[in-house]
């Protein structure tokens, strides 16, 4: 796979940790271009690994810029068009009360949240069928919710996470809360942890971009699985 970029271009699979990056250049206004490919595309996306050696998503390009972290993707968005993220208010700069708040959601939302997801979902869908473990699905389970506690005791007095705005550390938590309810993660989070993923579901920018790719979500059409043998 070879491609020549003029625009900011993000590799995407539907509902992964792409939506991070993609509702960020949503929300930014930025014109963009977006690939769309069936999870996960080390396998099922030819020439993919030659683009991405990791072989994950999201990929980004923007020039000579090239990145595969999505809350990285999403920080440095703001930073690189800081005129349109300042004009909409989605970014603190360092001289921000809050700067340290800000930043420290943004990873949080990766490094303490997602983390223990990606486990729950490997060992209940993505392991072949002998390899799968209820009890490991179980325990991150619990270390999940566990990892809530600051978000839930944070929230009960806020709209969004900082500075009384909404910020690219609300689209990084928010997808991690996401991500969480579409695999039923959900039943447990508190009245106010629901109340913020239901606000943050509720932007325009958000419920534009939800539905790209869908059609190659193995999440959503299981049968997509039975392709290529994972490696």
């Amino acid at each position: 796979m070879t491609m020549t970029t003029e625009k900011p271009t993000l590799w995407h699979c539907h509902d992964t940790r792409s939506l991070r990056p993609l509702w960020t250049l949503e929300e930014l206004g930025l014109d963009y271009d977006v690939v769309s490919m069936q999870f996960p595309p080390r396998y099922f996306e030819p020439g993919f690994k030659e683009l991405n050696v990791l072989g994950t998503v999201p990929y980004f390009v923007d020039g000579a810029t090239h990145m595969t972290e999505s809350s990285g993707i999403c920080h440095y968005l703001v930073e690189r068009y800081a005129e349109q993220a300042e004009a909409l208010g989605l970014s603190l700069k360092p001289d921000n009360p809050e700067f340290g708040d800000y930043l420290n959601w943004l990873y949080h939302s990766d490094a303490t949240l997602l983390f223990p997801q990606t486990l729950v979902i490997r060992y209940t869908q993505f392991e072949p069928e002998e390899r799968r473990s209820p009890q490991v699905a179980e325990d991150y389970r619990k270390w999940y919710h566990a990892r809530l506690r600051k978000l839930d005791a944070h929230i009960k007095d806020r709209t969004y996470l900082v500075a009384d705005r909404f910020t690219i550390a609300d689209i990084a938590v928010g997808y991690a809360l996401y991500f969480g309810e579409s695999q039923g993660l959900d039943k447990d989070y508190t009245p106010q942890v629901k109340a913020y993923l239901a606000r943050l579901k509720e932007r325009v920018a958000l419920n534009r971009i939800q539905a790209l790719g869908e059609e190659l979500s193995p999440f959503l059409h299981p049968e997509l699985l039975s392709g290529p043998a994972k490696k």
